[in-house]
């Protein structure tokens, strides 16, 4: 037997008496980047953009309001151990400066994905536009490649997906809102998260009923309204699930027009049909639709 195969076999009986214990073992996956939101609505682009890579949670849960919300402990433990959050800011999450303190987590990575846009009054519900949903998308996108340089790739596959499916959305909702008759083009809101979306696809915002979270207003305001309502042909009054629908009912009857109690926007997940930022604002986009005389 020659040396080389004399060689061979010898190598190959003590690999077969070593045993598989001494093989090199795979490199393990890298574990998820933590990344947090302040707010249900963002998860999805979140997840959407990281893919298999980030685990993404919501520090407000479903069905409370960002702007009125009382953190908790754990919030503060969830703020620690994040390696990424994702806020609004505008205002949105008043709360949230004195929360991240008390985490205490000096390796969080902070985006504010309003930052750089172009708002009215410090409106900060610009995330219903999609267009600026587009803009929060390549936000996110860049805050994940910082974070995890080795997975740019993916991040930017993930976002250039993301973004086309913004664009078909902002075409079909603009399409859907077309059938509405222009007369009828009008909205009267509780809370006023419909500014950016309305502006964006040419409905009016005829009036707002709260002004300030947490703040009624007074007898004569409501009547202004109402007397708005009814010179603006205005045919419903909108509102969402998590607040009292005392205030809308009372304004919507002595116009004598409709309330609408079901739309989304700062906190999704109560409504099977909304499970997401497009299934949200295509809900949305068809329940206007619906109560301002649309095609079905």
């Amino acid at each position: 037997m020659g040396i080389i195969r004399k060689c061979a076999v010898a190598t190959a009986l003590v690999a077969g008496f070593l045993g598989p214990s001494f093989a090199v073992p795979a490199a393990a996956d890298p574990p998820p980047i933590n990344v947090l939101t302040t707010i249900t609505t963002f998860v999805s682009l979140a997840q959407a953009v990281g893919g298999n890579r980030v685990r993404v949670t919501s520090l407000v849960p479903v069905g409370a309001s960002p702007e009125d919300y009382q953190p908790t402990p754990p919030d503060i433990g969830r703020l620690h151990a994040a390696d990424v959050l994702f806020e609004n800011g505008l205002g949105l999450e008043a709360w949230l400066a004195r929360t991240i303190d008390n985490a205490k987590n000096p390796k969080l990575r902070i985006t504010v994905l309003s930052d750089g846009l172009p708002h009215i009054d410090s409106n900060p519900h610009l995330w219903m536009d999609p267009e600026f949903a587009r803009t929060y998308v390549r936000k996110m996108r860049d805050t994940l490649i910082a974070q995890d340089p080795a997975d740019r790739v993916l991040f930017e596959r993930n976002a250039a997906a993301e973004d086309a499916k913004l664009v078909t959305l902002e075409r079909d909702i603009r399409s859907r809102i077309a059938t509405i008759p222009v007369p009828s083009r009008a909205m009267i809101v509780f809370h006023n998260a419909w500014l950016y979306y309305n502006n964006r696809f040419g409905i009016k915002t005829v009036g707002v009923i709260e002004l300030s979270p947490g703040q009624e207003p007074n007898p004569k305001y409501i009547s202004d309204l109402i007397n708005l309502a009814r010179a603006n042909h205005v045919k419903a009054v909108f509102s969402e699930p998590e607040y009292s629908p005392k205030l809308v009912q009372a304004l919507a009857e002595s116009a004598g027009i409709k309330t609408v109690q079901d739309l989304y926007d700062d906190s999704i997940g109560s409504n099977p049909l909304v499970h997401d930022y497009e299934s949200m604002l295509r809900y949305d986009t068809e329940t206007i639709v619906k109560a301002l005389g649309g095609a079905a």
